[in-house]
């Protein structure tokens, strides 16, 4: 499973994905300036496993309200997204119907037509109530136990050195003082389906 993986041809199709929509970003077009040598240093890195994933960038948004965001770099985010495609092959088939967030074939016009259908069906075509509970949870990343993450999804994996890459992943974040990580495919994955209720 790693080795095939890692080849050069999934790691330029993993940056195209990854590049979709970021063509006018900085860190982006810095990256792209060198990008056979920066993908094929990485390739090297990975084949002899000894990639490190680098420190995050912590910067701060209001919308409206203040969060702090954890953002990692172009090469460490090409690798999140490589890693996190084959997740979603594996743990996909095992998600809820209605997690729609990240998932091919889903996304959020797939959500709101089958909302739609489920308010018709519980109203009795809008002739009753429907009441709706809608939470949030405070310091959603911080509040994963990482080691119970991965204990989760090596129970799916057999290949040790992807998941050495996967711990590699899932452990460079520190949830200290930080409360939403943005610009990481990976944690998209976390957030987006029924593991989570599991690991927090």
């Amino acid at each position: 499973m790693y080795d095939e993986l890692i080849s050069l041809e999934n790691i330029f199709q993993s940056w195209k994905e990854f590049r979709n929509g970021k063509h006018g970003r900085r860190d982006v077009q810095i990256f792209e300036r060198f990008l056979e040598d920066n993908l094929f240093l990485l390739q090297e890195e990975l084949e002899n496993q000894s990639y490190q994933h680098g420190e995050y960038e912590i910067f701060h948004i209001h919308d409206p309200r203040h969060r702090i965001i954890s953002k990692a770099t172009v090469r460490d985010r090409i690798v999140q997204h490589l890693v996190f495609e084959k997740l979603n092959d594996i743990f996909d088939p095992h998600f809820i119907f209605h997690a729609y967030s990240s998932r091919k074939n889903k996304g959020t016009h797939l959500a709101v037509k089958n909302l739609l259908k489920c308010l018709r069906r519980e109203s009795r075509n809008f002739t009753r109530p429907v009441f709706a509970l809608k939470c949030d949870i405070k310091k959603f990343f911080a509040s994963i136990n990482q080691r119970k993450l991965l204990q989760l999804i090596a129970c799916k994996i057999a290949d040790e050195k992807f998941m050495r890459l996967v711990e590699e992943i899932i452990l460079s974040f520190s949830s200290e003082d930080v409360s939403v990580v943005g610009g990481s495919y990976g944690m998209n994955f976390l957030k987006k389906n029924e593991v989570c209720q599991l690991v927090i």
